[in-house]
């Protein structure tokens, strides 16, 4: 058996072209939630795949073997529920309004811009039909939202570079002591680059005199 315990999501950095020649396996999102799964690729090899804790595997993504050879992860298109809008007799808002009643029961969603999709389940179709929507089963790739905290819902990550938001534990007290300065690249529309002091204004007070006349 080959093991795997390393993965690239969607190959990022790696040639297309070497992408397109590793060998492949396709799995369903029931296996890609797990972060330990055994699994078959395109060349018959046995792959035990240990990833750490809480990892999502997405179609596109690139494990990497120990012998160092590249898998490439093809999301297996599988049953699923899917989910539009009813023109006659709603409106749009309504997938909206689903995707709250579905997300409250936890149920796995995935959010396209015109339609949703879940696995199947004959009790959350008819709740969707008596809201005016349209229900349809289908065969496709899967790939619900992993949530906003997850640590391998890497599909909708954003690198925000050396502009990168902190929210570690002690952030917001670090922010109310160190004086913010503006500075040169510090984007505010200032030329300067020097802090802003508050300097004492010595005022004169001239006593007032009577005029004479």
């Amino acid at each position: 058996m080959t093991s795997c315990s390393k993965i690239i999501p969607r190959g990022q950095g790696l040639a297309p072209v070497l992408v397109k020649r590793a060998a492949s396996v396709e799995l369903d999102w029931d296996v890609r939630q797990k972060s330990r799964f055994d699994a078959t690729d395109s060349l018959g090899r046995q792959l035990g795949v240990f990833l750490p804790r809480g990892t999502l595997v997405r179609g596109g993504d690139v494990l990497l073997a120990e012998d160092g050879s590249m898998v490439r992860v093809i999301a297996a298109p599988q049953a699923v529920l899917r989910i539009t809008a009813c023109a006659s007799h709603g409106s749009p808002f309504d997938l909206t309004r689903a995707a709250y009643h579905l997300g409250n029961r936890h149920v796995p969603i995935e959010l396209k811009p015109d339609h949703l999709k879940i696995e199947p389940d004959h009790v959350l179709a008819d709740m969707l039909r008596a809201m005016h929507l349209i229900v349809n089963e289908a065969e496709e790739a899967f790939e619900p939202e992993g949530g906003a905290y997850s640590s391998g819902g890497h599909g909708h990550g954003h690198d925000h570079g050396k502009h990168a938001h902190s929210h570690a534990p002690g952030a917001a007290a670090a922010s109310e002591t160190v004086p913010h300065v503006h500075g040169p690249g510090c984007n505010h529309g200032h030329d300067h680059g020097h802090a802003h002091e508050a300097k004492p204004v010595a005022i004169q007070v001239h006593p007032h005199k009577p005029h004479s006349h």
